[in-house]
């Protein structure tokens, strides 16, 4: 989040007396870590970085109250005249209990513009003025005290308002320029004509402010923070309200950020206020919060004494009542994330200095737990599978709905059958909205951008949970699947690549499986050119014990390559060729023969075909030289003329 420096000096005037890097240790040290540090025409911003958690912070005023608890300065107060409330002039109702408060104002427009100086403080903050008093006033707002405002054009207004959930098939054309289809769990702003915003979250582009606006409704409310959240992902629109909303505002901001965006249009534009009323009331403040001495002194590290905890919590402005032995704590309405002793403590540690946390070891506590003996299963039988020429894979536990119906279940259930019980309620999107009951589709995305990378054989296998949908929730079972893909081949320059068959898997499957009745099921896919199988753990037995491989060392010298082209007889096998020239070289430094390509066309002589013989050699303790290497491709060639082959001209 940018924060401009003289609209925090502003909240703050102690803040003015700060160098940069001053204000920015002193942000960090508050857990506020600054990233950036721009200076931008007139003015230097900072980019702050703010926890979840903080909703309260993504503002110069909110930031300010924590540098003035550290600071031990005064914040600048914030009391604008209070607007005279009356009869709603535009009936508001608030059927949805996800907004317990809506404070709003009807005012007329008059000759007006945004001043220079607020659209200077917009464009520092990456915010286009819009030069619309009544949008760049709600714009300020926001990043000066954190409370999103919203102004609707009060004359494309049909009758009264309500803040309700969205009915059925209803639509908004949001701000944008988008059609979005709303839900039954979205919270909308609505008039007797149909939804005019998406509460939280986005206007509607039906009531937008435009220049020929002439009057103005002003909205300042309280919305639930989940509902905004779940509504802002649900449709995509991740915007500076909903990041706000959705973090938990200040209900106590609602009525005071009204009287706020009153006044600058009342200053800015010559507006003339028509009424202003709040429909319903806050909501009930959280109980207050105990934090005993004991949990102090553990969360610490150390005795602290009760009357600096009270001290540093007043700052942060709590209401503290000092009780034998403990304190009793009263958060401020905007501290949404205080509800436990433990974040009491910590931010009286926060505040007092991280510094000052005394660097203890914590205690061990006996020997190490063994490991169980299915996690044991698991890992020998990754190892076996691994010696067995398949890979590891690690994919996703979530995917869409599409790759969901892709492939039925280890058990053949239908994709339908438990969805709804395996469906999370608020995932992070579609693709990854559905707990997986096979690992199969996922294996087939990894293998299919194998071959399309130009791997010619694609061997996979992935050892994970897998889910079924039941009443009391998923239930979760540990599950293997192996894939095979692409084409074998078995470096014979005579064979031809073919594709991966059944038996070849089926082969795989009977040296890793229980013995058992039942016919193993291989699935083709793609066509039949891959091929799939997926078992519980429990279908595998437990390998024997465990393979030690030969320790083959490797060279530290570089290799060398040579090629031989030779012409031989049509009938001669490629293994005696091999064989060959692998004992005429025995006892010299070859690692490497192939034959690395094969020719036969009507340039050669009759009975005849073309073979490139590679020859690769390294030694474990020198770096070759070219006599030897020649003396050994000289051996080769006497060992392959004496198969009938020739060098080819």
């Amino acid at each position: 989040m940018w924060i401009e420096r003289e609209a925090l000096a502003a909240e703050l005037p102690a803040a003015a007396a700060l160098a940069t890097r001053q204000l920015a240790e002193t942000l960090a040290s508050l857990g506020f870590p600054v990233d950036a540090v721009e200076h931008r025409p007139g003015t230097e911003v900072l980019d702050v970085d703010i926890t979840a958690n903080r909703g309260d912070a993504m503002s110069h005023r909110g930031l300010a109250r924590d540098l003035a608890a550290r600071l031990q300065q005064p914040l600048a107060p914030l009391a604008p005249p209070p607007v005279t409330e009356g009869e709603p002039r535009i009936p508001v109702s608030l059927p949805a209990t996800a907004c317990p408060l809506y404070a709003t104002a009807l005012l007329t427009l008059g000759e007006g513009r945004t001043p220079e100086a607020v659209q200077a403080f917009l464009l520092a903050l990456g915010s286009t003025p819009k030069l619309l008093p009544a949008v760049d006033a709600s714009n300020e707002l926001l990043h000066r005290y954190g409370h999103p405002t919203h102004a609707f054009d009060a004359d494309r207004i049909r009758g009264a308002v309500s803040v309700r959930m969205a009915r059925s098939g209803e639509t908004l054309v949001t701000l944008d320029g988008v059609t979005r289809k709303l839900t039954l769990e979205d919270l909308v702003i609505a008039d007797e004509a149909g939804p005019i915003a998406l509460a939280g979250v986005m206007g509607g582009d039906g009531t937008k402010v435009t220049e020929a606006t002439r009057r103005v409704l002003l909205e300042s409310a309280w919305f639930e923070p989940r509902v905004v959240r779940a509504a802002a992902h649900r449709h995509g629109l991740h915007t500076d309200a909903s990041q706000r909303f959705g973090r938990g505002a200040d209900p106590a901001m609602a009525t005071v950020a009204r009287d706020l965006l009153v006044q600058r249009l009342q200053d800015w534009a010559g507006a003339t206020l028509e009424g202003a009323w709040t429909a319903g009331k806050p909501p009930a403040p959280p109980a207050p919060v105990d934090l005993p001495k004991d949990v102090l002194t553990r969360v610490a590290g150390e005795p602290l004494l009760l009357a600096e905890a009270a001290k540093a919590l007043k700052a942060l402005g709590c209401v503290v009542e000092a009780e034998p032995g403990h304190l009793r704590v009263e958060p401020p309405s905007w501290r949404h994330d205080l509800t436990l002793a433990e974040d009491l403590a910590e931010e009286v540690l926060r505040l007092r200095g991280y510094e000052h946390i005394p660097s203890v070891l914590p205690s061990l506590e006996g020997p190490p737990q063994p490991l169980s003996q299915d996690y044991l299963h698991r890992q020998a039988l990754a190892r076996r599978l691994a010696h067995l020429g398949f890979h590891q894979t690690v994919t996703y536990g979530f995917v869409s709905p599409e790759m969901d119906a892709a492939f039925p279940g280890p058990q053949g259930e239908a994709a339908d059958d438990d969805r709804a019980g395996r469906t999370l309620a608020n995932p992070l999107g579609l693709e990854y909205s559905i707990l997986r009951r096979s690992l199969v589709p996922s294996l087939v995305e990894v293998a299919r951008r194998n071959l399309q990378q130009g791997q010619r054989e694609v061997r996979l296998f992935e050892i994970a949970p897998t889910f079924r949908g039941l009443s009391r929730g998923p239930a979760e079972t540990w599950t293997v699947s192996l894939l095979w893909a692409g084409e074998r081949w078995d470096a014979d320059p005579e064979s031809k690549a073919g594709p991966v068959r059944a038996k070849h898997l089926l082969g795989i499957l009977k040296d890793v499986l229980k013995p058992t009745s039942q016919e193993v099921a291989i699935h083709p896919l793609e066509g039949g050119t891959f091929l799939a199988a997926e078992f519980p753990v429990q279908a595998f037995r437990v390998p024997d014990d465990r393979i030690i491989p030969t320790f083959t060392p490797h060279s530290r010298f570089p290799a060398v390559e040579r090629d031989l082209s030779l012409v031989v007889p049509a009938a001669l096998a490629w293994q005696a060729m091999h064989d060959t020239v692998r004992g005429a070289l025995a006892g010299t430094a070859l690692v490497a023969l192939a034959c690395a390509d094969l020719y036969q066309g009507k340039h050669l002589p009759a009975g005849t075909k073309a073979w490139l013989l590679r020859l690769t050699f390294q030694a474990m303790d020198r770096t070759l030289v070219g006599a030897e290497v020649d003396a050994w491709v000289a051996g080769a060639l006497a060992a392959a003329e004496s198969l009938g082959a020739a060098l080819r001209a």
